[in-house]
């Protein structure tokens, strides 16, 4: 596996862990679902940060690009 490939499938999967956690917790507030359903949603917020230490590239440049990234799905998504 390329380096530039495991920084992408690695950016990936914390995106997937980050918005898509971010999400759920907002659903779970304002729909107000049971508190197992916060708190396995705050389970994968918290693996987003494992994540982010798997990343063998250079940490502070992908996480910049993370950042933008992830402030233009933010936008498209709202």
């Amino acid at each position: 596996m390329t380096l530039a490939f495991k920084s992408s499938l690695l950016f990936i999967v914390a995106w997937l862990f980050r918005i898509g956690g971010g999400y759920l917790i907002w659903q779970w507030l304002k729909e107000g679902n049971p508190l197992w359903y916060g708190a396995l949603e705050s389970v994968r917020l918290t693996l987003y940060g494992v994540v982010a230490t798997f990343q063998t590239a250079s940490f502070g440049r992908i996480y910049a690009a993370y950042g933008g990234v992830l402030i233009l799905l933010a936008l498209v998504w709202a």
